[in-house]
């Protein structure tokens, strides 16, 4: 008594948490991130995510003008984001500058780990679900992976050690699919041979990784999130989240990722290109200043009280290498350090 269960092939299967409340919210047509979350308004969520949404959708043109030049208000009823007076779970997840406030798992952390006990560094990449994907791969091609540096005449190429548009997917598809029931974070772990990314979420009731693998419709896990993520020119509608992500590996010439599926989320694991590992992709530093400077910059803007022995650490150059950078861009005018040497911090001038 009191007890649900629902049919899998032969067996039934026990619904109980999380898994029961959405099968209660599909059984009356509803979704989870649907549902209203009294104690937000329209006044708390970042004007900057909202614009930003705008520009992408304006620019994809999958929404008419007309609904694009409306106020924020009618935007996000016609993005089917209110409910009633109130916004939706989707609405402050994907616009509001701290959803961590009311959902404690929506972040992506990060880390580098040289076994799978020995974790070098790491970073989290909260805010706006919005922002969260391009801050994500940013993060990660200035910190976490090497790219190696090849010239074909005087134009520069870098080879990453997976393909970026096989990254982006898999990173889309995490913040858009994952379970924000759970209080766990997507995360991803970069070793010296691949990169693994965890994402806490449950596939539709009877798919296998061989159905996901396949051609399959599509049944996003969050469909007002990834509505909002359709419109706005990021993702596909049509299901091939995994497909793209192989034919990306394919045409680069790199190993196809491995899927797992737990009981608890969903693991894809890249492998790296046989030829380039992140220890041995070196870049040459005299003809990658502008790399190296742009990388300084970006962990200067996320923690400008970092040293410059953490920096040539977490860059993979010499002490003295990150000093003669960071000279070159103090006279360019682009950095300043404000207070005591040792008590100081750098400030961002352009």
């Amino acid at each position: 008594k009191g007890e649900y269960y629902y049919r899998s092939g032969s067996t039934n299967q026990f619904l109980k948490g999380a898994a029961l409340d959405r099968f209660l919210l599909h059984k009356h047509g509803r979704t989870w991130d649907g549902t209203p979350l009294p104690g937000v308004t329209l006044a708390d969520l970042d004007a900057g995510a909202l614009k930003t949404f705008r520009r992408r959708a304006q620019k994809s043109q999958r929404l008419p003008d007309n609904v694009l030049d409306e106020s924020d208000q009618a935007l996000l009823e016609k993005l089917h984001l209110v409910e009633g007076r109130y916004l939706t779970h989707a609405a402050v997840l994907l616009f509001h500058p701290e959803p961590t406030r009311f959902f404690t798992g929506s972040y992506v952390k990060i880390g580098y780990f040289e076994n799978n006990v020995d974790l070098r560094y790491q970073d989290e990449v909260a805010g706006t679900l919005i922002t969260q994907v391009s801050r994500t791969i940013e993060i990660l091609k200035a910190k976490y992976l090497k790219a190696w540096i090849t010239y074909d005449g005087l134009q520069r190429i870098e080879t990453w050690p997976l393909p970026m548009p096989a990254l982006r997917e898999a990173v889309l598809n995490a913040v858009v699919h994952k379970d924000y029931t759970c209080g766990t974070p997507i995360q991803i772990s970069v070793y010296p041979d691949k990169l693994m990314i965890w994402n806490p979420g449950e596939l539709p009731l009877d798919w296998t990784v061989e159905k996901l693998l396949g051609k399959h419709a599509s049944i996003p896990f969050n469909p007002d999130i990834a509505n909002v993520f359709f419109r706005s020119g990021m993702i596909e509608a049509w299901g091939r989240g995994i497909e793209r992500i192989i034919e990306s590996c394919k045409e680069a010439g790199t190993p196809e990722p491995e899927v797992k599926y737990e009981q608890t989320g969903l693991w894809l694991v890249f492998p790296f290109r046989v030829r380039q590992t992140v220890a041995e992709a070196e870049i040459p530093q005299e003809t990658t200043p502008e790399t190296t400077q742009e990388k300084i910059l970006v962990l200067l803007s996320a923690q400008p009280t970092i040293t410059r022995k953490e920096l040539a650490a977490r860059i993979g150059l010499s002490a003295d290498g990150v000093k003669y950078h960071m000279e070159k861009m103090k006279s360019a005018g682009l950095i300043r350090h404000v207070g005591p040497t040792k008590a100081g911090h750098w400030e961002i001038l352009k």
